[in-house]
């Protein structure tokens, strides 16, 4: 191979490279189960956000209508995902609790959720949501170990069954150091919920884990509903500049340099 190819060869995969990186993750915090091909996962997440979270938080950026691309028909978003009487199936996904009454009630506006998945990221969203435990000094009577002095109460405490700080002898909270190397409440499981199981102060969280990532992964699919598309369109230009572009290349160098004298 002549040096002009190489050099030909190396330029086209240099031009393709960057198109096929993936970033490494940067999280700290464990890795969400996420499958943005699982449509009952989304179908279920989507369930969990209408009921559990639309009540507080708006998703602005997403409307009724786009989630028949998770496999729902209209007639099922319009009966069992849209409470509100006099919202279409062409609306945006709003907040039960007007903002105005939110922030005179909490202080501030419950976030808009459409592109919290992007902003925070899966594996934040999955550690937040099952880490809430009790603690009394807190106005809603919760905290969270991922995002301290946490605004929001703990909404799936049903499901997911109830942590608190652990005591000493003289009432006093016992402290550790977690995988980042900051002190946080040692926490115990004082009673189980729908999806857990509590025995002797050992929690199984097998089934609310689960729960919670079809939560989150519905919230993932809703800061980018075309993600999976785009990925497939992106193997197709992938495998056009590879099979198709760069033997076309190739040939029009040949063409071009055919009668240059070596």
């Amino acid at each position: 191979m002549n040096k002009r190819l190489k050099a030909l060869l190396l330029t086209a995969v240099l031009a393709v490279a960057p198109l096929s990186v993936v970033v490494a993750s940067t999280s700290s915090y464990p890795k969400a189960p996420i499958d943005l091909r699982d449509q009952a996962s989304l179908q279920r997440g989507a369930q969990i956000f209408m009921n559990y979270c639309s009540g507080c938080h708006a998703a602005s950026s997403v409307r009724y209508n786009r989630l028949v691309d998770i496999g729902l028909t209209e007639d099922q978003i319009k009966t069992n995902l849209i409470f509100d009487p006099n919202a279409k199936i062409g609306d945006t996904i709003r907040s039960a609790m007007d903002s105005n009454d939110a922030k005179a009630w909490l202080g501030v506006a419950p976030p808009d959720l459409s592109l919290m998945a992007r902003s925070r990221g899966a594996d934040y969203l999955y550690a937040y949501m099952r880490g809430f435990y009790q603690d009394p000094t807190r106005p809603t009577g919760w905290n969270n170990t991922v995002f301290d002095k946490a605004g929001m109460p703990n909404i799936l405490w049903e499901q997911g069954g109830i942590q608190a700080v652990e005591l000493d002898e003289n009432g006093m909270p016992v402290w550790e150091t977690d995988e980042h190397g900051v002190n946080v409440p040692k926490l115990k499981w004082v009673a189980g919920g729908l999806h857990t199981t509590v025995t002797n102060g050992t929690a199984n969280t097998e089934e609310f884990d689960n729960y919670v990532r079809d939560l989150v992964n519905f919230m993932v699919w809703m800061g980018e509903p075309v993600q999976q598309s785009r990925k497939q369109i992106g193997y197709f230009v992938l495998l056009f500049l590879l099979l198709v572009l760069l033997p076309l290349t190739y040939f029009l160098k040949k063409e071009y340099w055919k009668d240059v004298e070596h």
